[in-house]
This record gives C-alpha cells, structure tokens and sequence, in this order.
C-alpha cells in the first residue's frame, strides 16, 4: 500500500501569536539572524507552503517564533486510497459517465413594436 506525506506549514499561526502581522517585520527579523532574502521570498514562505526549505531558514524562524521544528511544521501519513477518497467526498458522488450532455435549443424572441 502507498503513503502519501502531507504537511501543514504553520508559519502564519506561529507570526500571530508573536504579533508579526505581516512578512516585511519578518524580513528584517531574519536578516538580524544573518538570514538575507528579499520581501518577496519572504512573503512566498509566509503565504505558500514551501517544497524546500534551508536549515539556516528553518532554524531562523524557529527561533524568531519560539517554536520547535516539530509545532512549526506538522507532517501527517495516510493511505493513498484514504487520502483520494477523502478528497473526493466518499463514495455517495454521482457517476458523471451516466449522465449525457443535452442538445441547446436558442430561442429567439421576435418582438415587432
């Protein structure tokens, strides 16, 4: 059986409760630590859940947050089939095959004044 890995990236939670409201206060907090990326790299890794990701970076903003590698990012395994079933909405979905398209009628309306 295969597992599928999925993550959920809590960086924003985490910046709320440090009351950093936006990525440009976190910008200048991860260059105090020797990190240098520009605002926009910044707002990606704050809004997107990030594929990769540094060790220097991740440390930095555990750090910053006062978090655990662990509370910052949360990795949950399940079984592939469980997974696409779930994401489909169970097994009680209509059969698009058995349905067919219908021909459109235009009607006009012809409206002498």
């Amino acid at each position: 059986m295969t597992r599928e890995i999925t993550y959920e990236w809590k960086v924003r939670e985490f910046m709320a409760r440090s009351h950093i409201y936006n990525s440009k206060e976190l910008t200048e907090l991860l260059r105090q630590r020797g990190i240098t990326l520009s605002p926009t790299q910044v707002w990606r890794l704050v809004t997107k859940d990030p594929e990769r990701i540094s060790f220097a970076v991740l440390g930095a903003l555990c750090d910053i947050l006062g978090v655990q590698v662990n509370e910052l990012i949360v990795f949950k395994a399940a079984d592939a089939r469980t997974l696409r079933r779930k994401a489909a909405g169970g097994t009680d979905l209509p059969d698009l095959r058995d349905y067919r398209p219908v021909r459109a009628r235009i009607v006009t309306d012809d409206v002498d004044e």
